[in-house]
């Protein structure tokens, strides 16, 4: 049987996850079961059941979408930077 885990430990796993970090690694970095921390996430979905797990990973997807978006716009850019000096 594990120990339990104190209130402020959940509250900063929690917290990372939500901004970005895997459950994966959370695993890893904290020795908590990913069981528990899914366990944790289903409880504090948001009220449209939203929960941490997902807005984490929809964060992660969104800035991805965002870097590929500027390397478009960069490349659009050279290229009519490239055209005009032809």
């Amino acid at each position: 049987m594990s120990t339990p885990i104190d209130q402020a430990t959940k509250e900063t796993i929690l917290k990372e996850i939500k901004n970005g970090l895997r459950v994966a690694e959370a695993v890893i970095k904290y020795g908590v079961s990913d069981k528990t921390i899914y366990g944790w996430i289903k409880t504090q979905a948001d009220n449209t059941g939203t929960s941490s797990l997902e807005v984490a990973r929809l964060r992660r997807e969104n800035q991805e979408l965002k870097e590929i978006i500027g390397m478009f716009a960069l490349e659009k850019k050279r290229s009519k930077k490239n055209q005009s000096s032809a």
